[in-house]
């Protein structure tokens, strides 16, 4: 919501747009920006739509959620005339200050919003707490007042104190600041850099940064959270722009081209394992570069503005941004906005003890600070040589070898009475720790792999029909069971449809070389589950000629009746052209139940939508059939009680039987008339008008 509203107030006369309005627009859009700011501002306690049901059961915050809203509230202050949003962001700003440790000036990351102790005194300058940092810095800059600068000179002291281990910046009690309270470092913390810069510390800035980009350099990609030893902690990665911003800040500091460099590496993986033809995809994990369904709003308000602005001589662009300030959301506030505008960032004075919170008066060569860190990385952690056995996406139930390798890597597999696979993974019960350690990622990569099928919109279910039945005295009967899709293959939708005679394989599970493949052309191959992968049936059906594929469910009493829609897999190649299909166990019965009887059995393969539309239309027809041929017999009937009373009424035989005759010729023409749209329908006529006759 802050976008769109922000967006608003640039038009009440920041922005050049604004220009071409006059005082009247610019005053009803002032009041239209007022009103939806008074609307967002009480969100804070009420939510919009549903209301707040228990404000009781609301007790936590981030020190971040609740110190980073001064910049933004300060500005509609200041441009609607109305105090009430500016002096409700310094009082918050005020609380948390006072709630840092005393001794330490550190601040903790949650706490509780109804008594003000604090749920987790954590404290770093990542996740939980990184904005607040950068607003105390911020509301000086922009606001002109300078006891922001004094709180974040204090902080910025405490954090160069406890915090910061060279190039790290790890987690650490704020009570027991010489206490680390984590091994592991979120990717949040990557903006650091450029606040850094904005503070004047360049030195540090370069070191963290250094740090950050051989870790992006190793995985490709900046995981979520990395270990002191620079592994993946947490594997997704959103997109988040903050090491884009700091590459930024950095550049424009320096104007060192290694920025340029950094920046371009970071394009180019962006394009290589993020992009897709809707944009931008974020990524599950950076080991398996795997895409989420899911573009944060930051990626284009964030990551894409720093990359845009990096690659861009400030000479192109619309504004000036030495006038505008970032906010933590990549947004520009002006800087007029202070009540004095400020020359320099920082108050003169003398420094604190340690030189580096104090800004550089040097101008520091960054290749020179990043020399020692080269190898920093890979030095301390180098790439492991090793080759995978086995990942998910190879993996057979059927394969020997396999079986051995998921054994070796601690995983036991149980069949759940449905099927479905069970696998529990035991560290103690590997063979080796690598093995241990193969067997987590292999465990990882079957759980994004059943995530993405969980993701895959529901598939259609399909169906296969075919024809029992039929004689001289019967009717030939329609039997239609409900299949199962697979993930692969060509895709039956609408009228699409397979029509061919089936054909059993042999060996029945198609798991080897098939027998006399020449049976199989032309016709629809009917296989078992079981020994090897659904596709690679599928791929050794089609080279033998088959049309087509049903796979029959080798678990017992399973039924598509009682059970979930069943899509079969494949194994990220689909180089099949064919449509396969899957029958539960009780339907594969009883198809095989009719090709038993009838081994040129003919089945037709398509879109159980489809399937069930004809299926419709052929019982309206057979209702109409039967409705019209009832309205002909009682018509008939009538005939035949008018001809009986006139027969009584009449003395003469020879003039009844003339009667008789007239009025049965009436009828009968009648009974075309009514029906004369179809000749089915006037043949049956004729054929039931027959009836009454005979009894007569």
């Amino acid at each position: 919501m802050w976008p769109l509203l922000l967006g608003l107030l640039g038009f009440m006369g920041i922005w050049p747009t604004a220009l071409s309005m006059d005082a009247l627009e610019r005053s009803q859009l002032r009041e239209e920006a007022r009103d939806m700011f008074y609307h967002a501002y009480r969100a804070y306690k009420v939510n919009l739509r549903h209301g707040l049901k228990s404000l009781e059961k609301s007790t936590e915050t981030c020190t971040a959620c609740a110190g980073t809203m001064v910049l933004e509230m300060a500005a509609l202050s200041r441009l609607s005339g109305e105090p009430i949003f500016e002096n409700k962001a310094h009082r918050a700003m005020d609380v948390l200050w006072q709630m840092r440790h005393r001794s330490s000036d550190l601040m903790g990351t949650v706490l509780n919003v109804h008594s003000g102790d604090w749920v987790r005194r954590d404290s770093g300058v990542g996740a939980g707490i990184d904005s607040y940092y950068e607003y105390c810095l911020k509301a000086y800059v922009l606001l002109g007042e300078e006891k922001y600068l004094g709180r974040f000179n204090r902080h910025y002291d405490a954090v160069m104190k406890y915090i910061s281990q060279g190039p790290l910046l790890l987690d650490v009690l704020m009570h027991r600041p010489h206490t680390n309270s984590r091994n592991f470092m979120d990717a949040l913390l990557a903006f650091w850099p450029g606040l850094q810069v904005l503070k004047g510390d360049i030195k540090p800035a370069v070191e963290t940064h250094e740090m950050l980009y051989q870790i992006i350099q190793r995985h490709n990609l900046l995981p979520e959270a990395f270990t002191t030893d620079f592994q993946v902690h947490w594997g997704q990665h959103p997109l988040r722009p903050e090491f884009l911003e700091s590459t930024y800040f950095l550049y424009r500091a320096t104007q060192d081209p290694y920025y340029l460099q950094v920046g371009k590496h970071a394009l180019m993986a962006l394009q290589k394992y993020s992009r897709v033809p809707c944009g931008y995809a974020a990524i599950k994990d950076v080991r398996t570069t795997a895409h989420e369904d899911r573009m944060d709003s930051f990626v284009l308000a964030e990551t894409l503005k720093y990359l845009y602005l990096l690659f861009t001589e400030p000479s192109n662009l619309v504004l000036d941004l030495d006038d505008f300030l970032f906010t933590t959301e990549a947004h520009l506030l002006p800087l007029t906005l202070a009540k004095s505008r400020n020359s320099s960032v920082f108050l003169s004075g003398t420094c604190d003890e340690d030189p580096r919170i104090c800004p550089s008066t040097l101008h520091l060569f960054p290749e020179s600070v990043r020399k020692p860190l080269k190898n920093m990385v890979n030095g301390m952690c180098p790439r492991r040589s090793h080759r995978r056995k086995l990942h998910a996406v190879q993996f057979q139930i059927g394969n020997p070898e396999h079986m051995k390798a998921v054994h070796d890597m601690g995983i036991a597999i149980i069949t759940l009475p449905d099927g479905r696979l069970q696998l529990l993974h035991t560290l103690a019960n590997a063979r080796s720790a690598t093995d241990a350690e193969e067997g987590l990622q292999f465990m990882q990569e079957m759980i994004e792999l059943s995530k993405s099928q969980a993701q895959t919109p529901d598939s259609t279910p399909l169906s296969v029909s075919y024809q029992v039945g039929a004689s001289a005295h019967a009717p030939a009967q329609r039997v239609m069971l409900t299949a199962g899709p697979a993930h692969f293959g060509r895709e039956l939708k609408g009228a699409d449809r397979v029509s061919a005679k089936v054909a059993l394989v042999e060996p029945l599970r198609v798991c080897s070389p098939i027998e006399e493949p020449k049976k199989l052309k032309g016709r629809i191959a009917v296989m078992e589950r079981g020994d090897c992968m659904f596709i690679e049936k599928a791929r050794r059906v089609e080279s033998a000629g088959a049309v087509g594929a049903i796979v029959l469910d080798n678990t017992g009493g399973s039924s598509s009746s009682i059970s979930s829609m069943f899509a079969m897999s494949g194994d990220g190649t689909n180089d099949v052209k064919i449509p396969v299909v899957f029958l539960f166990q009780l339907d594969a019965l009883r198809l095989l139940q009719a090709v038993s009887m009838d081994p040129e059995l003919e089945v037709i393969l398509q879109d159980s939508r489809s399937a069930n539309h004809e299926s419709l239309l052929a019982d309206n027809t057979d209702v109409m059939d039967a409705r019209l041929l009832g309205s002909i017999l009682d018509k008939l009937k009538g005939s035949v009680q008018d001809f009986l009373m006139n027969q009584q009424n009449h003395l003469d035989v020879k003039d009844d039987i003339s009667s008789k005759e007239d009025r049965i010729r009436t009828n009968r023409g009648r009974s075309r008339k009514f029906d004369s749209d179809g000749s089915n329908e006037e043949t049956a006529i004729t054929s039931i008008s027959h009836e009454p006759k005979d009894e007569l």
